[in-house]
Parts: structure tokens; C-alpha cells; sequence
């Protein structure tokens, strides 16, 4: 009788361990390193508070660098190490990229059963539907990026006020160079950072609707005088203006300069407040929208997808809906920027520069994008070649238009 009851109990505690083990789910998610204090405790908070509504279930983050996340993730577009969720951004060049090659899935299903679609500002979820076949990526942030600058950098310049209009811009950029200091800083190594500064050209010089039609390709780039000018501009920051040397620096180490007082201004996005807060540098700096003259805000959003290699499709959709969720964002304002992408959450900001950077939305009349989200892959590694080699003086700007023109005639798109 003993040895029956003895088995029977082992027998009940096998099956306990296999129900057990069959519903441990440890969720896989793929994004960007945490380079803030802020960001890091919101989603410490947020993945704990899931994994205690849902027993059995871990989420595991992995973060890494930009360039490195994006070579991780197609190397999981073509194996079967592949995350359950993963960040990207939207539009057609670089979230658009995974969900041409299949590792992203279409995710209408899930929109109709959270109705996300009621949940997001319209202008969030612009992307979520710009490529077809369905409905990809959740929104997570709505991005926006400026000038920053060293307050006393300015003034030591005898700079009073932000420049309101490109022209500005430049002469204030001599101004500082008078006085001493570099007026901005890029990382070259990493070719979206310096980027920026030949998409705000871009859009100063050739104006809202030129600069649209551009990078969909429904304008030559030889036809629009503006778009040689732009690259003339582009190679005037960096031959006149940009802190050398830039090309052998990643967006870090720019960042770091600025701290440091080696330069004036940095082209960065609204998350950089928090990085700002942790080096003490908060009061210090300022920030105005890059003076275009078009009132556009220029931006991006960033998607969370679902891997088509999920084991958890489903599972990963409940843990998007709990973190876009009103109760989260709330209780975790570091998961977003300077504003949340769901409708419902209001501002919490208090510091100047977080409430400039309310202002700066607030005010701006559209959104332009990145040029590597508003070019498909191919044309964004033409571009990013023809930008370098202006950068580093071996491509004449004046034949860079026709350069890029050249390889989009030979790789129309689709």
C-alpha cells in the first residue's frame, strides 16, 4: 500500500512537472540597447508586471547597437534563430525591409481583437499600413528630432536666440566657428547619423512637396535644381562646420564630444532628454526645431513586430497590447519619448526641455522622414554612398543628384 502511494504521488508530481514545463513560455524580444537610466527602469517595470499577470511566461530582452540589431535580424530572416517580437522602424525602407523578406507578419487580426486601431494617434499609425498585404508592426514611439545646443556655447558666440530660418543657421554656424568651437557634431561610421543632416538640407532647400516627391522617386533628382543644392549645403556643414575628424566616430562618441564642450549642437531625437539627464547636461542645453522653413517636424515611428518564427504569435500580441496599454504607458513614461502613441496618455513632462520638445510637436505642420524609412533598401545604400563620398570631398555635391538619379533609373522601384 506504502509503494502504491509513494508512486502514485511521484506519478502526480511528473505530471505537475510536465503541466509545468508545457506552460513555461519565454517570449524572445529583439530591440535597441538601453542607452538611458529612464528607458531602462520603465521596461524593467513593464516586462516584471507582465510576467506577474501571466505565471509561467518570462520575456527576455536582448539589446544591442543599431547597425548590429538590423544585421541580427536579417541573419534571422534567413535561420531559425529568430526572436518572438522585434524592433524597427517604419516606412518603406527599414521596417518595410523584414516585412519584404517574411520575417514580420501581418497582424490585422490582432488590431480587430485589442482594437489597436482605436487606441493610437492616426499619425503613429501611418506606417503600420503603408506596405501592402495587410497591417504590420505596433506602434511604440512617435519621434521627432532637432537641434540641441550648449546654451553657453551660444552665448559665448553672442548667439541670443535659435535661428529661425536656414539662412540663420549658417551664419550662426560662423559665428561659432569664431568663437572657437565646432558648431556640430556627427558620427560618421554610422551612416544614418550624418544622414540627417543631408535630409533637413533636402528639405530646406527643394520645400515640403519637392523633398516628397524626391524620395518616393515621382521626381528626378536631375530635374530639381533644389536637389543639387541641397547636396551643396550638405557638403558645406560637413567641409565648414562639422567637428573633425567625423568620419572615424559613431553617434556616441558625437554625443560625448558635445558633452564635453567640444561642440556646439548635435541633430538628435526627442529620446536623447534622458541621456542628457543621466550626464548632467539638462540645464545646460537647448533645443529648436531644424529650421527648414517648411514647419514640418522632422521624424519617424518605431514598430514593435511579430516574428512570422514565433512559437507564441499570440502570446506576443497580448504582451504588445499590455505594453501599448493606457495603464502602462502611463505608470512608465521612460517607454516613450516626448509624447506616447497611445491617444489617451498625456504629457508628464516638467523639465524645459522636455516641455520644449511638447512645443515642437504641438507646432509642427507635418512630418518628414528619415531617408532611410522613405527609401526602399537599395536606393538607402546608393544614398548613404553618394553622402560619404561628399562628405569625405572625393564626389564633386554638384554631381551628386545625378549620381542618385542615375542608380534609380537603373533600380526602379517597385
Amino acid at each position: 500500500m506504502k509503494r502504491f502511494l509513494i508512486g502514485a504521488v511521484l506519478v502526480t508530481a511528473s505530471i505537475a512537472a510536465l503541466s509545468s514545463a508545457a506552460q513555461a513560455q519565454d517570449l524572445q524580444l529583439w530591440a535597441l540597447t538601453l542607452a538611458d537610466s529612464t528607458s531602462s527602469a520603465a521596461w524593467q517595470k513593464v516586462i516584471s508586471d507582465f510576467e506577474a499577470a501571466n505565471p509561467g511566461v518570462t520575456v527576455t530582452y536582448t539589446g544591442r547597437g543599431t547597425d548590429e540589431h538590423k544585421a541580427a535580424l536579417r541573419v534571422a530572416a534567413n535561420s531559425d534563430q529568430a526572436p518572438d517580437i522585434f524592433f524597427s522602424w517604419g516606412g518603406l525602407g527599414l521596417g518595410g525591409e523584414f516585412i519584404k523578406s517574411g520575417l514580420a507578419v501581418d497582424m490585422t487580426k490582432y488590431y480587430d481583437q485589442y482594437k489597436w486601431k482605436d487606441r493610437f494617434l492616426p499619425a503613429a499609425l501611418t506606417f503600420a499600413t503603408q506596405y501592402p498585404g495587410g497591417t504590420f508592426g505596433v506602434p511604440s514611439s512617435f519621434r521627432g528630432e532637432a537641434l540641441y545646443y550648449n546654451k553657453a556655447a551660444f552665448e559665448k558666440a553672442g548667439i541670443t536666440a535659435p535661428p529661425t530660418t536656414w539662412a540663420e543657421l549658417d551664419a550662426d554656424a560662423d559665428k561659432l566657428v569664431a568663437s572657437g568651437i565646432a558648431p556640430i557634431a556627427f558620427g560618421g561610421t554610422v551612416n544614418w547619423h550624418v544622414m540627417r543632416m543631408l535630409d533637413a538640407a533636402l528639405e530646406a532647400e527643394c520645400g515640403a512637396a519637392k523633398h516628397d516627391a524626391l524620395t518616393a522617386t515621382k521626381a528626378k533628382w536631375t530635374d530639381e535644381p533644389c536637389a543639387t543644392a541641397a547636396f551643396v549645403e550638405f557638403h558645406k556643414w560637413t567641409s565648414k562646420y562639422f567637428l573633425k575628424p567625423f568620419m572615424g566616430i559613431d553617434d556616441s562618441q558625437a554625443f560625448n564630444l558635445y558633452t564635453a564642450g567640444k561642440a556646439a549642437m548635435l541633430l538628435e531625437g526627442d529620446w536623447l532628454v534622458n541621456r542628457l539627464s543621466d550626464a548632467g547636461k539638462l540645464d545646460s542645453t537647448g533645443v529648436f526645431p531644424i529650421p527648414t522653413g517648411t514647419g514640418r517636424l522632422y521624424g519617424f515611428g518605431d514598430y514593435y513586430y511579430i516574428s512570422s518564427k514565433s512559437k507564441y504569435p499570440d502570446l506576443a500580441a497580448k504582451f504588445l497590447d499590455f505594453l501599448t496599454s493606457t495603464d502602462e504607458q502611463v505608470a512608465n513614461p521612460g517607454l516613450y519619448g516626448a509624447i506616447s502613441v497611445n491617444k489617451a496618455v498625456k504629457s508628464t513632462a516638467t523639465t524645459p526641455l522636455a516641455l520644449a520638445w511638447n512645443k515642437i510637436f504641438a507646432d509642427a505642420a507635418g512630418l518628414y522622414v528619415n531617408g532611410d524609412q522613405a527609401f526602399p533598401l537599395d536606393i538607402t545604400t546608393e544614398y548613404w554612398r553618394i553622402q560619404n563620398e561628399v562628405a569625405s570631398d572625393t564626389l564633386d555635391p554638384t554631381a551628386a543628384a545625378g549620381e542618385l538619379q542615375k542608380f534609380i533609373d537603373a533600380h526602379p522601384v517597385n
